[in-house]
């Protein structure tokens, strides 16, 4: 299967996939009970998608939605709950698709490894206010556990690539292949971090799939 099938699950946030469709019913005047949850989260990724946008403050994003700060408040404790909020879609749209790449059979281990940095750099593309979440440049002034989260992130990417990494180098007859999966799951975890930062710092114009079937045949041969 194409990686691109793999993608449905990790399309752009506003995707109808994804969240309640808003304007369904634009005569009704009020949401329907968390709704205005899903559209806060919406419009915190698309502040977020604008180049070299600043922080985004709760007093920008109110005005933003056309409500106070206390309705903001209504639906999430505080600034850094909105943000776990991103972090958890972005968690549940990735893990879904990488463990559906580990568990397939049949697959090699190598093949395996080029869909995992595929579907990263993918979604990252497809979801740039996300891709400032994931390298943490949306989080700098916010709680450290958000910056701690999203380490962990990206360690548990790195387990996926040792593990299908290592199934490789023992098909292909290493006399270490745990030594010879750690050190290319390192290698590809910070080709993938830096494809990410670069398309955030660029902002937005250095795509993280830039020649990458080239990229990945140098780094897995």
């Amino acid at each position: 299967m194409p990686v691109a099938d793999d993608l449905n699950a990790g399309a752009a946030f506003a995707s109808s996939a994804h969240v309640p469709d808003l304007a369904a019913d634009a005569q009704r005047k009020r949401p329907r009970p968390g709704e205005r949850r899903v559209q806060i989260l919406q419009t915190l990724a698309s502040m977020l998608e604008q180049p070299g946008a600043e922080r985004v403050t709760t007093a920008a994003l109110a005005a933003k939605l056309s409500v106070s700060e206390a309705a903001l408040y209504r639906h999430f404790a505080s600034k850094a709950q909105m943000f776990e909020g991103l972090i958890e879609f972005i968690e549940t749209s990735v893990f879904t698709l990488l463990n559906q790449i580990v568990d397939r059979e049949g697959v090699s281990g190598l093949v395996q490894a080029q869909k995992i940095i595929t579907v990263l750099l993918q979604f990252g593309e497809r979801n740039p206010g996300m891709t400032r979440v994931m390298v943490g440049d949306a989080l700098v002034y916010e709680n450290e556990r958000l910056l701690a989260r999203m380490i962990q992130f990206f360690e548990r990417v790195e387990s996926s690539l040792r593990q299908v990494l290592r199934t490789a180098a023992e098909a292909n007859g290493s006399a270490t292949p745990t030594v010879q999966a750690n050190a290319q799951a390192s290698v590809l975890i910070s080709f993938i971090m830096g494809r990410l930062q670069r398309y955030a710092r660029s902002g937005f114009k250095r795509l993280p799939t830039e020649q990458l079937d080239l990229a990945l045949r140098m780094l897995l041969g």
